[in-house]
């Protein structure tokens, strides 16, 4: 079987009928973003089922207008922290928090394959994907950039960026627990029980305080400004525009929005880093980490030279793809989560940014790096950057989904240009 039926394949055996699990077992519920790239990869090939992902996705929008990063459409003993803790009184039941806001973007990538066939559908998702960034702009961009209550807010959950912001964390007063993610995985490719301890804590603070963002962001114990989903957000904005202009609505609102985060952007230029850099809130301390997030910026059309040079030494000094972590720093880690490895789900993304800003021969070369991590062990969720080494979840939705929409395309053109 070639690679692309294998991961139609995939999505296929993950979709639980309206929603896509990321994978069997590690992640039995829908999840955020993992959601809006199953849709993706969906519509190369069942158009309609891409838009019941969608649906099935802002179906569980709070009143507020956040879109939760989990719901929890089934029980599942298996997986911790499951809605008994979270206590978010959702029906279904969610978590309390959200996750990066990619589904504008990825919904106008569907709409664009088909706009005929998708209009209609598209209509149906844009005032609940413009109330989601009203809530994003209102509730986490009260500093300037997107801020995040919970690293796992970010989507990129222990990368490095959050360190001095889990420092000021408690993890001590939590109850024992019994973490279910390091019986499917590699406990060294996930992040370790004191980190556990400090997200589990952070999560009853929410519970405590009723889930009030309000409350969460003034006096909740970690508040970090995010690069990735700062240049993520700016990015939805400017494509949720697109999509209202196509329906003839006013798009001012929004564009205001996009204008006002583009120019927060200095906010988290960190000059002796050379590089647009995680910030605490609470302190006004940068984190001092080169990552993912930063690079996240050419999907905003926020690069510039000096961006672009620690780009290409991060890059060079790896094999595969751009690691979630600078590797020339003490605190890389190759294998461990976010704290080293290449996510080909983030090369996508990083990808979108370099192609459309005329950067050929960087999306080739991300391009041709990254499908031959899949071409060489298949759909993981995540890869060591230097010996290929397979990390996380086997029969990934979303490495699947990239494949089919960007990793495997014109690959001995982007081998040659590469």
């Amino acid at each position: 079987m070639d690679l692309n039926e294998q991961a139609r394949d995939i999505l296929r055996q993950n979709d639980k009928g309206g929603y896509t699990l990321p994978t069997h077992g590690l992640y039995p519920y829908q999840w955020n973003w993992d959601s809006a790239f199953a849709a993706w990869g969906l519509a190369t090939f069942d158009l309609a089922r891409a838009w019941d992902e969608f649906d099935t996705l802002m179906a569980s929008q709070w009143n507020t207008g956040m879109v939760p990063h989990i719901i929890f459409h089934a029980p599942d003993p298996g997986y911790f922290p499951g809605p008994d803790v979270w206590s978010t009184g959702q029906t279904p039941e969610t978590s309390g928090i959200s996750q990066p806001p990619v589904a504008a973007t990825l919904a106008r990538l569907v709409w664009e394959m088909d706009k005929a066939q998708s209009h209609e559908r598209m209509a149906a998702i844009f005032p609940k994907l413009v109330k989601w960034h009203r809530w994003w702009h209102e509730v986490r961009c009260t500093h300037g950039p997107a801020a995040i209550t919970h690293p796992w807010e970010s989507g990129r959950d222990n990368c490095p960026d959050w360190d001095i912001g889990m420092a000021g964390v408690d993890g001590s007063g939590v109850a024992p627990y019994t973490r279910r993610d390091t019986g499917h995985v590699d406990p060294s490719m996930r992040p370790s029980k004191a980190e556990y301890d400090r997200y589990i804590a952070m999560v009853q603070f929410g519970v405590e305080a009723g889930w009030d963002q309000d409350r969460i962001v003034a006096d909740g114990p970690f508040l970090m400004a995010d690069p990735g989903i700062t240049f993520i957000l700016l990015r939805a904005h400017e494509d949720l525009a697109v999509l209202g202009q196509a329906l003839n609505e006013d798009v001012s609102e929004i564009e205001s929005w996009a204008r006002a985060l583009r120019n927060a952007l200095p906010l988290i230029w960190n000059a002796d880093l050379k590089g647009y850099d995680a910030k605490n809130l609470r302190t006004g301390e940068f984190a001092g980490v080169l990552g993912s997030g930063a690079f996240l910026a050419y999907l905003a059309d926020a690069g510039n030279p000096e961006l672009d040079e620690q780009l290409l030494r991060v890059w060079d000094a790896v094999s595969y793809g751009i690691p979630s972590a600078d590797p020339q720093a003490e605190i890389f880690d190759p294998r461990r989560y976010w704290r080293g490895p290449t996510w080909p789900v983030v090369n996508a993304l990083m990808a979108l940014g370099l192609r459309d800003s005329g950067r050929a021969d960087l999306e080739a070369r991300l391009r041709a790096e990254t499908a031959e991590l899949i071409e060489k062990h298949g759909f993981f969720e995540y890869f060591d950057p230097i010996d290929a080494t397979p990390c996380g979840g086997s029969n990934f939705t979303w490495t699947a989904a990239i494949w089919l929409t960007w990793a495997g395309h014109d690959l001995e053109q982007a081998r040659g240009a590469a």
